[in-house]
């Protein structure tokens, strides 16, 4: 009898033992196919343009050469696109924040009379749209087109993240909290201020991330409504110099002349697509412990 539960141990433990090979392989495999374009980019950025034009460079760098960052931090483009991107996400992201915590927040609440009907209207407008033409019209007679400020206010009402927010109100802080912050005589305002808030760092960090991931990456908003460059975010600045090879030598300072920028574009293709990447990169390791407790509490509840 013992003999036959060793054979039975043994064999499940060979059986264990090449199922764990076998998901190790393919997690491998998938990380590699995931990791490989981002590791082509970097080496591309730090190789020579003949190398990457030449598809010499596959893994490591080849040729060596940070002309492609030479050239793009004396490039006033860039730092231009830079400051309007940042300003965009910071204070698109505290607008975002501020309407999707004053959305999320009532509908939390089991006394809100109005919660039913708000809801419905809420989920309606996440099916049904005006569409491009009427909405670029809107912001029209806003006189919105060609403004700054539309970059801040697109994107403000974000009814997806209202619900997730509101799901983790009603999941993670006890009802009775507010029965005991009324006996205390905290207002409303003051128990969302004081006790809510306080206890909701994992999904307000997860909403600010897809904030500034939203607005850092935005592109068909500023393509359509903007039309000076000077209000132009990073994304448009980078696709204009990618995809139109458009380099502005007035804006160089003690650069090479334009026959040595053009030999080494592939080079500075690279390197501008890891500076747009770089800031997001960064960004994600110091929220990224809230994810798993922020989104697992997404899911869509009554």
């Amino acid at each position: 009898m013992e003999k036959m539960n060793i054979k039975k141990k043994r064999k499940a433990s060979l059986s264990d033992s090449a199922f764990n090979v076998i998901l190790t392989t393919i997690a491998t495999i998938v990380l590699i196919i995931f990791l490989y374009p981002m590791i082509f980019v970097v080496s591309s950025s730090f190789s020579s343009g003949e190398a990457v034009t030449a598809g010499a460079v596959i893994l490591w760098p080849v040729d060596f050469s940070v002309d492609g960052y030479k050239w793009i931090f004396k490039n006033a483009l860039i730092w231009d696109g830079y400051r309007n991107s940042i300003i965009y996400v910071i204070l698109g992201t505290l607008l975002h924040l501020f309407m999707t915590i004053f959305i999320a927040y009532p509908l939390s609440r089991k006394d809100y009379q109005a919660k039913r009907a708000v809801q419905i209207f809420l989920t309606a407008s996440m099916m049904f749209g005006g569409g491009l033409i009427p909405t670029y019209i809107l912001v029209s007679d806003l006189g919105l087109v060609n403004n700054p400020l539309w970059m801040i206010l697109s994107g403000a009402v974000g009814i997806s993240n209202a619900i997730m927010m509101r799901t983790f109100f009603q999941s993670n802080i006890p009802y009775e909290l507010l029965e005991s912050a009324k006996m205390d005589g905290i207002s409303d305002i003051g128990y969302l201020f004081k006790v809510t808030l306080p206890l909701s760092k994992a999904i307000i960090s997860v909403i600010c991330l897809y904030a500034v991931v939203g607005k850092w990456n935005s592109y068909m908003t500023p393509l359509i409504y903007l039309r000076t460059r000077e209000y132009y975010p990073l994304q448009l600045i980078l696709n204009e110099m990618l995809n139109e090879a458009k380099f502005d030598s007035s804006k160089m300072e003690g650069a090479q002349n334009v026959e040595a920028v053009a030999s080494n574009i592939d080079g500075i293709r690279y390197s501008l697509i890891l500076v747009g990447v770089i800031p997001m990169l960064v960004l994600y390791p110091f929220v990224q412990k809230f994810f798993e407790k922020g989104v697992t509490v997404g899911s869509i509840k009554g």
